[in-house]
């Protein structure tokens, strides 16, 4: 056999191994995160947020805090604040969450809240009003280092995910976000998990987009 015809052989073997990658999906409910100003603001001077649960990220959790989102045309009570601080607040809310505060809210990258909407969130009698920070998350993967290799995905790529589930299907425009912190992985909002039949266990199959 030459080298020509092996490193083909290889190759198309690398090839189906990356297009057969399959990882677990969860679902992500409306949440806040808070900087200092804010917990500050809505908690007293100096509050440490209570942990209640990890979650699959490592050193992400779910605080025991709840908070109540206020927008022109309704409220969302109840919702979780996740730890630890952060440098900038911002809030993820689906479309369907958006349309019961009356607050169009654009798809943005974790972070990007540059130009997106405010919103009031109060905790009892305390309130704030963030100028910016409300968005509908991008679906996105978050992958291990040695996973991203393994796969053959880099950061920024952008892919698709087929759902393994009673009610299959692919999606498009999902972000794959690489770090050495990371656990691999996907996230979608409770709309998508909802259009996908998505129940806890469920998997998706990475495809990657032709160039």
């Amino acid at each position: 056999m030459d080298n020509q015809l092996l490193e083909n052989i290889v190759n198309e073997v690398i090839k189906r191994v990356q297009e057969e990658t399959y990882i677990e999906i969860e679902a992500s409910g409306k949440h806040v995160h808070l900087n200092r100003e804010a917990i500050d603001a809505l908690f007293g001077t100096g509050y440490q947020l209570t942990k209640a649960r990890d979650l699959s990220q490592p050193g992400q959790y779910a605080c025991k805090e709840r908070v109540t989102l206020i927008g022109p045309k309704g409220s969302l009570h109840n919702v979780v604040i996740l730890g630890p601080e952060r440098k900038e607040s911002q809030v993820e809310v689906s479309h369907s969450d958006a349309v019961v505060l009356g607050v169009p809210v654009p798809v943005r990258e974790s972070g990007k809240v540059d130009g997106t909407p405010g919103i009031v969130i109060a905790s009892g009698s305390h309130m704030i009003r963030l100028d910016q920070g409300l968005i509908a998350a991008q679906r996105h993967i978050h992958v291990k280092t040695e996973d991203a290799e393994k796969y053959g995905l880099v950061n920024g790529e952008i892919v698709q995910v087929k759902v393994m589930s009673n009610r299959s299907l692919i999606f498009d425009d999902v972000m794959v976000r690489v770090s050495p912190n990371y656990e691999t992985y996907m996230h979608i909002d409770y709309d998508e998990a909802n259009a996908c039949g998505f129940v806890k266990g469920t998997k998706g199959k990475i495809l990657k987009k032709s160039i």
